[in-house]
């Protein structure tokens, strides 16, 4: 039996992000008898509880500010010593989800170390280039990058790009990587065309089915929102633009508004967030097209639901999302006119063009990117090692 301890998501159930989904999935479609997973969460107290047959324990952590998410790394990482330490396991991995406690890994790679336990490393996305942080954070970030990518024993990396970038970036230290791709989901969504959620959607935002691009994702600079609403605004469609997203109380919305005036165009429309899985899903099925401008990071999931779900999807061509989308989508620059002029070739398309990318699409996903691919490769990396 093989315990593999996972920290650095805020635990499941999922209810956040990228991390959390793909802990929730991990565990949820796991195969082998042989693998116990042992995951840490973010929690108001110290109890311990099972959830997918996976052993989850709560880790409560002061409110340090910004430093939070690395002391609860760093109590996680604690907790699981004392846990293989008490219980006398012998066979162990512990898996760690970015990069956040470089300057301390040393310290406690030392004691796994003694007691034959692995450390694996995902070293996520590009952080330290991530315009919310401030200089002395980025340099925080980057420095505590390095440092895990030299003591860990492999770096799992979710990005061929990424990939390229660790064993180029710090070839001298000579890292041990491999390439497990983010998972997506192509099951349909629950929802009938007229379910009442569906419908009310629509109306409260003033939207029709396939009558709308889309995007979806974090709302911060680097994900090229200003690029995106600037040549949506110059495109010739008669397209609505909805953009889900946590604008609300963002200085970057205020910014954004400032320098396009998007406001005097009645086809942009910023709709807050959607929780509900099912609906967001129906929503993304029943785009016309979906609009994608994240540029840092490895494999985004938000790309990948989009790519399952949605038939037309324009890219910004960066390595990390032409790796993912490939012939399945089409590609846009940060030139002036080259996604406006893409919209207006995309609204041409006629019903088999659609259907064809449409199809190509989603068949990325499912020969590359399946959860049960994922959830398989991820098993023989832990029986194997």
């Amino acid at each position: 039996m093989i315990n593999v301890f996972i920290i650095g998501s805020k635990g499941i159930p999922a209810k956040y992000g990228g991390f959390e989904t793909f802990v929730e999935y991990l565990t949820k479609r796991k195969v082998s008898e042989n693998i116990t997973y042992h995951v840490s969460c973010l929690g108001k107290n110290n109890d311990e509880f099972y959830y997918n047959n996976a052993r989850c324990f709560n880790v409560k952590v002061p409110d340090v500010g910004s430093a939070k998410a690395v002391l609860y790394d760093l109590m996680s990482l604690q907790e699981c010593i004392r846990y293989i330490k008490e219980n006398n396991l012998t066979n162990s991995i512990v898996y760690i989800l970015a990069c956040r406690i470089g300057p301390f890994f040393a310290f406690y790679k030392k004691q796994l170390e003694k007691m034959g336990v692995k450390v694996f490393v995902n070293p996520d996305g590009h952080e330290w280039k991530r315009s919310k942080w401030n200089y002395w954070i980025k340099r925080y970030w980057k420095f505590s990058e390095r440092l895990m990518v030299k003591h860990a024993d492999l770096l799992v990396c979710d990005s061929r790009g990424i990939e390229s970038y660790i064993q180029d970036e710090y070839r001298h230290y000579r890292p041990k990587t491999t390439f497990i791709a983010y998972g997506a989901d192509v099951k349909e969504s629950s929802l009938a065309d007229d379910d009442p959620k569906l419908v009310d959607w629509y109306r409260q935002h003033q939207v029709k089915p396939f009558e709308y691009y889309l995007i979806v994702g974090r709302f911060v600079p680097e994900n090229n929102y200003e690029l995106m609403i600037r040549e949506f605004m110059a495109s010739n469609t008669k397209k609505d633009l909805v953009i889900i997203s946590n604008f609300e109380q963002n200085a970057f919305y205020q910014q954004l508004l400032e320098k396009t005036k998007f406001d005097r165009d009645p086809r942009i429309k910023f709709v807050g967030t959607v929780y509900d899985q099912e609906l967001l899903k129906k929503i993304r099925e029943q785009a016309y097209g979906y609009l994608h401008g994240h540029e840092v990071g490895g494999t985004n999931p938000s790309l990948l639901e989009a790519l399952a779900s949605t038939k037309i999807n324009l890219l910004l061509d960066v390595v990390f999302n032409k790796e993912v989308g490939a012939d399945g989508a089409l590609y846009f620059t940060k030139e002036q006119e080259s996604l406006s002029q893409l919209i207006n070739m995309a609204d041409q398309y006629t019903q088999e063009q659609i259907e064809l990318l449409g199809a190509k699409a989603k068949n990325r996903i499912i020969s590359e990117y399946s959860w049960e691919k994922i959830v398989s490769d991820y098993e023989q990396l832990f029986l194997n090692s």
